[in-house]
């Protein structure tokens, strides 16, 4: 790995285009190998896994919502969307905007610690691989440079201390993979990777108090952002620079201010890429930072009258307290009416139906009449998280890919018993007692797919995608399995639909994705 010091620079330096951060990625990109033989088997498990979380949401209201206005895009020969079939075509960004939008809506895919969702980069790189016909083997090259991306610039430039949404890196990878994908030279990737950095940073306030379903859709509008970046790059459009290190850039005014200095490990020309085999995927639909207390309110509740709970403590690390536990200071945490996006980010919620329920699932936990079951309200009013010396330094000390996330889960019962159990990372995450292999990912395809999916088109999808370094650009077309969802149409109630005809229109000649 090459280590790369990232820090302002006046603009009367005139920093060199090869010695910006954004220029270093697109090298990356353009450079890339083929992917190891680990990696190359790791893609398709995450493809297999992300169809599964998407096709388990398809008749969730922002994924009908998505759904709907993308369909208002029609192309011939464009993207296809989850749960409708292959001859229903639309615009790659809008089936990155309608497939992200399902992939993301459960919070039930996969993680690069301590807070990104990489699998959010798979789905606008196969709306882009369908539509400029690209094969199989370009597609797992692809999304093994976004994980990298993304693993890189979240590890060497965090933005949760500075309040920034974590899609600020999720847009820059997605860009790079669509760069790898479509075999762009480095400038053209260099100067889409400038936009993309510039226009895609937001608040965490998108992840705090009243939680909407925007939480839903941040990555497919993330995925458009890209699509639009490279598309104008490939037109010969410029973009500003430089995005992170200029005097007015991201570091600047929208991270650590002029004095920061930040160091992101990108791989050495011709080095393998491996980030993708840093990340995991989760276990229950839920924040990752809840998912190692889920695992333990399992353990603990065995034989336990939660009646007789006086209080309940999670001992962890700031980051968990203050984000997800009751550091937060966020009164609707504790909200049984809140949206269901703000109560899988609360960890007090989480922790009371694990305990109640020794199961978690990603529809009846959110349930209406389970967050307002009389039990449940009161054992969650007992749930308070503390910062706790030795697990804070635990997380502190901890190596980048094995953030040590939880803590200790203790149970105070009114006759002054303390039932209580320790469990550094979630069974699910690296170095987990339970880290999901392939087959693991099958069956939680199946368990998310089955309701959806005839028995043959589920088998015919895994076959597809356990074999997807091989697949022709005709195969690709098919990696988003239809499901027995209604076949939505618009529905008039948006801008999009007004005055929308069946007819597909011509499609301009030209170099871009769009052309």
């Amino acid at each position: 790995m090459v280590v790369h010091e990232v820090r302002v620079h006046p603009s009367s330096a005139q920093l060199p285009r090869q010695a910006q951060l954004t220029w270093k990625m697109a090298e990356l990109a353009a450079g890339a190998p083929p992917p190891t033989p680990a990696v190359a088997e790791m893609v398709p498990c995450r493809v297999i896994h992300n169809a599964g979380v998407a096709l388990g949401a398809m008749v969730r209201q922002p994924v009908i919502a998505a759904r709907v206005m993308a369909l208002a895009h029609p192309r011939a020969g464009g993207a296809t969307l989850f749960g409708l079939p292959p001859d229903v075509r639309v615009h790659a960004e809008w089936a990155a905007w309608a497939n992200a939008t399902a992939v993301r809506e459960l919070d039930f895919h996969d993680c690069a610690p301590p807070a990104a969702h990489p699998g959010d980069n798979i789905a606008p790189l196969i709306a882009v691989a369908q539509q400029m016909r690209c094969d199989g083997a370009a597609l797992v090259r692809a999304i093994a440079v976004a994980y990298e991306i993304q693993v890189a610039l979240g590890r060497g430039i965090p933005l949760a201390p500075s309040q920034k949404e974590q899609t600020g890196h999720l847009c820059p990878a997605t860009t790079a993979g669509l760069g790898a994908l479509l075999r762009l030279p480095v400038a053209t990737i260099y100067q889409a990777l400038n936009q993309a950095v510039l226009i895609s940073q937001a608040t965490r306030q998108t992840r705090k108090g009243e939680m909407t379903s925007w939480k839903a859709f941040v990555p497919g509008h993330s995925g458009k952002l890209g699509i639009d970046a490279v598309d104008r790059a490939m037109r010969g459009e410029a973009s500003p620079s430089p995005a992170y290190e200029g005097e007015s850039g991201v570091i600047a005014f929208m991270l650590d201010r002029p004095v920061a200095c930040y160091r992101v490990s990108l791989p050495a020309p011709g080095e393998p890429l491996g980030a993708i085999l840093q990340t995991f995927t989760k276990a229950h639909a839920a924040v990752n930072h809840a998912q190692a207390f889920i695992d333990l309110a399992f353990e603990l509740r065995a034989g336990v009258d939660l009646s007789r709970v006086r209080e309940v403590v999670v001992r962890t690390n700031s980051t968990v307290h203050n984000i997800v536990g009751t550091g937060a200071n966020d009164p609707e945490k504790s909200n049984p009416g809140a949206s269901r996006e703000t109560l899988d980010h609360s960890l007090s919620y989480i922790v009371a139906v694990a305990l109640e329920d020794g199961w978690f699932h990603h529809e009846r936990s959110y349930a209406h009449e389970r967050t307002h079951r009389p039990s449940t309200l009161a054992l969650w009013r007992k749930v308070r998280s503390v910062v706790d010396p030795i697990w804070e330094a635990r997380y502190r000390q901890a190596a980048p890919e094995r953030p040590v996330l939880g803590g200790r889960l203790e149970l105070h019962l009114d006759d002054g018993r303390l039932i209580a159990g320790d469990k550094p990372v979630a069974d699910a995450q690296i170095g987990g007692a339970r880290t999901m292999d392939r087959k693991g990912y099958e069956h939680k395809f199946r368990a998310l797919a089955e309701p959806v999916l005839d028995a043959e088109v589920l088998e015919a999808f895994l076959a597809l995608a356990l074999g997807l370094s091989s697949a022709s650009p005709e195969a690709v077309c098919r990696l988003n399995p239809p499901g027995t969802v209604r076949p939505d149409r618009p529905d008039g109630k948006g801008i999009y639909d007004h005055g929308l005809t069946s007819a597909s229109k011509e499609v301009p000649a030209g170099s871009g994705i769009r052309a």
